[in-house]
């Protein structure tokens, strides 16, 4: 078993940069996770954020990436409020998740049945069973109104 002062660890003996580029190669970070990921290995704080500073000038680090990615990734199988929080958690500004997620809104309806259409397939057949298809969209981050549209619906919509 190696540790991470080791020769055959991963990671051993790269710089911070070096560090910072295999997480960037690996998919798009947003600078907070980069941060939090880099500073267990950063000499001090300001050598993290002039490696993190380089980095965005080069457009290394890019916001409007790590949203598009999120939701490339995620819009397909999750709801907006779960793809807010998603992104929230990246560390994020307001105004480029209230964005992302109004952006999301529009096709929200359409998502949430597409997500119940492969998992569900047909109308519930009681309460117990459609309360179970609630709280699974619900569980994905689906809004009430989408929710409810999706597993109430006639048999003509689907």
């Amino acid at each position: 078993m190696t540790t991470d002062k080791t020769p055959a660890a991963p990671g051993f003996g790269l710089s911070l940069k070096g560090r910072a580029l295999r997480c960037l190669a690996q998919r798009e970070h947003s600078r907070a996770e980069l941060e939090r990921k880099l500073a267990a290995h950063a000499e001090s704080p300001e050598q993290l954020a002039q490696v993190l500073d380089d980095l965005q000038a080069k457009d290394f680090i890019s916001e409007a990436r790590v949203v598009e990615s999120v939701i490339n990734r995620r819009a397909a199988r999750f709801g907006a409020a779960r793809i807010r929080h998603e992104l929230q958690g990246k560390g994020l500004a307001a105004e480029a998740v209230a964005e992302a997620v109004s952006s999301l809104k529009a096709s929200e309806v359409e998502r949430a049945r597409e997500v119940w259409r492969r998992k569900f397939g047909e109308p519930a057949a009681d309460a117990a069973a459609r309360g179970k298809q609630m709280r699974f969209l619900a569980a994905r981050g689906f809004g009430a109104e989408a929710i409810r549209r999706v597993v109430r619906a006639d048999a003509d919509e689907l």
